[in-house]
């Protein structure tokens, strides 16, 4: 006959004390703002490795999807990028606009970043929808996907801010005119007649260091915590 396994009481133990502060979090509910988010994350992960980080971070992603408002995801690299970080419960929509309309509604939408578009442009003319969070968010590199929601976020101490603009300077010109005004910029894509800059830090939409910066129609659309 088999013998059955003798359980590891002690692993037992932790993973029992798991569920219930998973059991926990999720009654408690979500966080007010995606700032207050942010900063309660870094808190959070602080002081673990990268291997106790990345599971971590599996966990209250799926908590965050499970009390945060509905995501809605368009485009192959936030699919990806979407179900490693909130699991397989975003929803895909079938056009980039539907995803936008997702976010209308009081939900989130992720969409990529495809170098025909700067559909980001579109939220100069939309000022309730902004841009909260951008993957990859651990810095080295530039984001392949930006989150937007009806949000204003505020500062939490390591941010990147996005600018567009339709000046039709070169980008290292736009990067000249706005380091003079002591912001440094990354251009990130340009397409139809529209330029989309990765700005360091956070930076308002008032920002007097903008004042003057180029384009007929430019402006701050959103910024996004790095981890």
């Amino acid at each position: 006959m088999l013998a059955t396994p003798e359980p590891d009481a002690g692993r037992q133990a932790l993973d029992r004390a798991l569920a219930e502060a998973v059991k926990a979090r999720l009654a408690a509910g979500a966080h007010p703002t995606p700032e207050v988010e942010a900063i309660a994350l870094r808190r959070a992960l602080a002081g673990l490795s990268p291997a106790e980080a990345a599971a971590a971070r599996c966990v209250l992603g799926r908590l965050d999807s499970a009390n945060g408002p509905a995501l809605t995801v368009w485009g192959p690299a936030s699919q990806v990028l979407a179900a490693d970080r909130y699991g397989l419960t975003a929803r895909m929509a079938a056009t980039p606009e539907a995803a936008l309309a997702a976010a209308r509604t009081g939900g989130r939408a992720r969409r990529d970043l495809p170098a025909a578009s700067v559909w980001g442009g579109r939220l100069l003319a939309e000022p309730r929808l902004r841009v909260v969070g951008a993957l990859p968010d651990h810095g080295h590199g530039l984001p392949r996907a930006l989150l937007v929601q009806p949000a204003d976020p505020g500062p939490t101490g390591d941010d990147r801010t996005f600018w567009v603009t339709d000046s039709p300077w070169t980008d290292a010109r736009i990067v000249g005119r706005l380091g003079e005004g002591g912001l440094a910029a990354d251009p990130l894509i340009a397409a139809g007649g529209l330029k989309l800059f990765v700005l360091a830090g956070y930076v308002q939409a008032d920002d007097g260091r903008l004042n003057g910066a180029p384009g007929e129609m430019s402006g701050v659309i959103g910024a996004a915590p790095l981890f």
